[in-house]
């Protein structure tokens, strides 16, 4: 393997873990990374040699789950009894808030979960998330404010306020 070849290969776990957090179900993140990692793997001769591969893939990854989610296709499970809980998850409250943030965290509009989750998970800059989506850094950050002001809402178990004002 040459050393773009150990570079995307290295990117997986990153992705799995981003994947995992948009798809919801192991079988989807894992089909989700499968997808990209052959997409990547196929254009790898488009990837800009000196910049982020990382962030490349990312963009890969977020298209392929637009176009997924688009179709309509997209499988998802649900949370039950059975489902595994993070490891580092120890007390009954904590299993039990981490239920709440991801079920807070599905009723986010999309565009604001993706942008929350390359933030949180991925620690990604505003910028480098500007690149991997294709769009400008102030959405970034607009996206990022509603998206933490409604999940601080949604957890908090407030009503989410409308951005939609009544005009006469």
């Amino acid at each position: 393997m040459n050393e773009d070849d150990v570079q995307l290969v290295a990117c997986i776990p990153r992705l799995r873990r981003y994947a995992r957090a948009l798809a919801g179900s192991r079988a989807a993140a894992d089909d989700l990374v499968q997808d990209t990692m052959e997409r990547g793997w196929s254009r790898l001769s488009s990837w800009r040699r000196g910049s982020d591969m990382r962030a490349w893939l990312f963009g890969i990854m977020h298209n392929l789950w637009v176009d997924q989610a688009r179709k309509g296709h997209m499988i998802t499970e649900g949370w039950n009894e059975r489902t595994p809980e993070p490891a580092t998850v120890s007390g009954h409250l904590d299993r039990l808030e981490v239920r709440d943030l991801e079920a807070a965290l599905r009723l986010l509009p999309s565009e604001q979960r993706e942008i929350l989750l390359l933030v949180a998970l991925e620690e990604m800059s505003y910028e480098e998330i500007a690149s991997t989506l294709r769009i400008p850094t102030g959405t970034v950050m607009s996206r990022l404010a509603r998206g933490r002001e409604r999940l601080r809402a949604l957890m908090e178990g407030r009503p989410v306020a409308s951005p939609l004002k009544v005009v006469k």
